[in-house]
């Protein structure tokens, strides 16, 4: 998982950073066209950005930049991040049209009870999804991961998606075991691999 270290400030309209692509589903058909992410640190916020050049099903009546759970039943970006250490994971879930939502997990799908308040802290942005193609972007403070999860070098990470809703394929960037899809799997996500940008 390559994370891009960037020196300057990061602005949603100026990125300029290379991107990863998945290219096949959780059984190993391939997906076209790809979906291209990007995973980049400056020195305040960890950006995800998640692009497709396809249609795209959004969840029906979340506003565009909401905070709203229930993304994955529609087509949606995810982003995996878990303390190796402690178990404790966070998922975040961006949709095409910007929409979001994430929460904290204490070991695989079991919640933890104090929750950060993520829609006072994170936000979101995207472009105006046009027939064939979308790009959003979710934006997470630095200091949120630092006191959740302890980000750091130990930190593992991955990127997943659900997409081609209403006939969902799953997607992982970090092949992960099983014969069924299943993305709340933080012992076997992997380590940052960091380049300076």
């Amino acid at each position: 998982m390559q994370l891009f270290q960037c020196d300057a400030t990061l602005v949603w309209g100026g990125l300029d950073l290379p991107v990863m692509g998945i290219s096949s589903d959780w059984h190993g058909v391939a997906l076209h066209p790809p979906l291209c992410f990007t995973l980049a640190a400056d020195p305040s916020n960890l950006w995800f950005v998640a692009t497709r050049q396809a249609p795209a099903t959004c969840s029906p009546g979340t506003e565009p930049g909401s905070f709203a759970e229930g993304l994955w039943e529609h087509d949606v970006a995810e982003l995996f991040l878990a303390n190796p250490t402690t178990g404790a994971y966070l998922e975040f879930n961006l949709a095409p049209n910007g929409a979001w939502w994430a929460a904290k997990f204490n070991a695989p799908r079991i919640r933890a009870k104090a929750q950060p308040d993520f829609p006072s802290i994170v936000t979101s942005h995207w472009e105006d999804i046009s027939y064939d193609t979308w790009c959003a972007a979710i934006c997470i403070p630095l200091t949120l991961l630092e006191k959740e999860i302890g980000f750091g070098a130990e930190t593992t990470a991955n990127a997943t998606a659900i997409l081609n809703s209403p006939l969902q394929t799953f997607h992982s960037a970090h092949k992960l075991p099983g014969t069924e899809p299943d993305f709340h799997q933080p012992a076997s996500f992997i380590r940052f691999s960091t380049i300076r940008q």
